[in-house]
């Protein structure tokens, strides 16, 4: 039997995610306005009412108050691909899940403001791949699963979640150095179909 603190957080951890987000919130407003590069954590502790000490019990850098996201949805991905079809071919199923988490994104403007911020800037676009590649603990095992019995299964599942992540960061390139003009998925299936050789599946 799950006990309650497995089913439901508790008060202090609620507390803790709220701090999390609340502090992220504060401090992307800042990075918006003033820069990253620009934006002092001394700043960004005296916006948000906390302590240099509070700010490194939730943060190890300032990359990652711009950047956790992305290790959060890992977690939110995978739930989102444990939901597909169980008859659904692997790739679509792994569109479907990212592309379930793109509509649940923040404003359009405000995400290509983040998103521009991040591919310009060197230190906060290398610490974004390295949390997209976390995403791997949390999509191959369901990967491997969906594949089936075969000659080097976790190598395959490893492959296509590889291919997935590298679409997925070179269409956000793509879709940010455009402005937005066209959807996201547009430009994954691009970069997804010239690796797999077949044409664009049909935009969400």
């Amino acid at each position: 039997m799950a006990s309650a603190r497995e089913g439901n957080p508790g008060l202090w951890e609620r507390s803790r995610q709220q701090a999390y987000a609340e502090i992220a919130a504060v401090a992307m407003d800042l990075f918006l306005v003033k820069g990253f590069e620009q934006t002092t954590i001394d700043e960004i502790v005296a916006a948000a009412g906390i302590s240099r000490r509070s700010f490194f019990r939730y943060f190890g850098t300032k990359e990652d108050v711009a950047l956790g996201r992305f290790v959060a949805d890992g977690g939110v991905l995978r739930a989102e691909l444990e939901r597909r079809p169980e008859d659904e071919d692997v790739w679509a199923s792994l569109r479907g899940a990212l592309f379930a988490l793109e509509r649940k994104a923040a404003d359009k403007d405000r995400l290509l403001a983040i998103s521009r911020m991040m591919y310009g800037t060197p230190s906060l676009r290398a610490r974004s791949i390295e949390k997209h590649l976390r995403w791997y603990d949390d999509l191959v095992p369901e990967v491997e699963r969906r594949l089936g019995a075969g000659p080097d299964q976790a190598l395959r599942a490893k492959a296509v979640v590889g291919c997935v992540i590298t679409c997925l960061d070179l269409a956000g390139e793509a879709w940010t150095r455009d402005g937005a003009v066209r959807p996201l998925a547009t430009y994954y299936d691009a970069a997804l179909g010239a690796i797999r050789g077949a044409p664009d599946e049909a935009a969400v």
